[in-house]
């Protein structure tokens, strides 16, 4: 009989690409959704449930966790500061429905001392919140994600004006990571005992300045990509347009206001919050990950490709 691992955020960028290589390994998914709808009329995959949950339910999560060995879960993006409330509800519900594994994925860098701020801090208080419900648990730090060249706040440049435009300085440098690798290191962390009660930050092969990704990802587009650097400011209110209709003038400009300062943190701290030592994942997590030249060539870059989540 397949395993059942249960995956919050099912609608989103990363929750979807947890759901397409759970359904490759041979899982059965539980997909939590407040959408009816979370793969945008594309159909539900075969050994896929949609089960409708709200994160802010604690009882529903309990009845949508029930029967799943594990869970996956990415906190949302437009709930940022709810980060260590959402992952305990989740932890408690968890333990409840006798689920044996809970696996975060934080979307950002975990530190390992105190003092950083935005996210960083909500991930260490997030780490601490789950391990205090009792479940069992793993959280992997994915620090920079390659997938986010095809969202409408970075692709749009890309592919109808040969520019690359992100908010990192030209010496920045990051391990960009593949959402589908994400999800892979995230099921190999279920059979993994010793990976119970281990937070880890994990990255891709290559640690590129900006530069360096838009030659990688030329050879795709079939033309040079340029790195044209934007501003911090500029980044947040690209992300926050991203979402359209479905975020109101004053949430987007507080999006637009924290993702900027988030980034103006990033190209500066000391911690160097986009790296990782690769080396020493790859020892305690042997999977062979993509580079991000090998990512863009299997990548659908068509104007024509609606299926683009805004966030998640």
């Amino acid at each position: 009989m397949a395993r059942t691992v249960a995956v919050i955020g099912a609608s989103g960028r990363q929750g979807g690409a947890q759901v397409r290589q759970l359904v490759k390994a041979g899982f059965r998914v539980k997909a939590l959704s407040r959408s009816a709808d979370p793969f945008y009329g594309q159909g539900t995959p075969e050994g896929v449930e949609v089960v409708a949950a709200d994160l802010y339910d604690e009882a529903s999560l309990v009845e949508a966790f029930s029967g799943a060995e594990g869970v996956f879960h990415t906190h949302p993006l437009r709930a940022r500061a709810d980060r260590a409330v959402l992952v305990a509800s989740v932890g408690r519900a968890a333990k409840a429905a006798g689920v044996e594994r809970v696996v975060w994925n934080t979307s950002s860098w975990i530190p390992d001392r105190p003092g950083d701020p935005y996210t960083y801090a909500g991930n260490t208080a997030g780490i601490n919140a789950l391990f205090r419900t009792g479940v069992g648990a793993t959280v992997f730090g994915s620090v920079l994600f390659m997938d986010n060249l095809l969202t409408d706040w970075a692709r749009p440049f890309i592919v109808n004006e040969g520019r690359f435009v992100y908010a990192h300085r030209p010496d920045l440098e990051a391990n960009w990571i593949s959402l589908d690798d994400v999800a892979r290191i995230m099921i190999h962390a279920l059979d993994r005992p010793d990976m119970e009660g281990a937070w880890i930050n994990i990255g891709g092969p290559e640690r590129l300045k900006p530069t360096e990704v838009a030659e990688r990802i030329s050879p795709a587009l079939g033309r040079k990509i340029v790195y044209d650097p934007c501003t911090p400011e500029e980044f947040g209110r690209l992300l926050a347009n991203a979402a359209g209709d479905s975020m109101g003038t004053a949430e987007h400009d507080v999006i637009a206001e924290q993702i900027g300062a988030f980034y103006r943190y990033n190209n500066t701290a000391p911690t160097r919050p986009f790296e990782v030592d690769y080396e020493a994942m790859h020892e305690r997590i042997p999977i062979e990950l993509e580079t991000i030249g090998e990512w863009a060539k299997r990548q659908d870059w068509a104007n024509t490709n609606g299926v683009r989540p805004p966030f998640g």
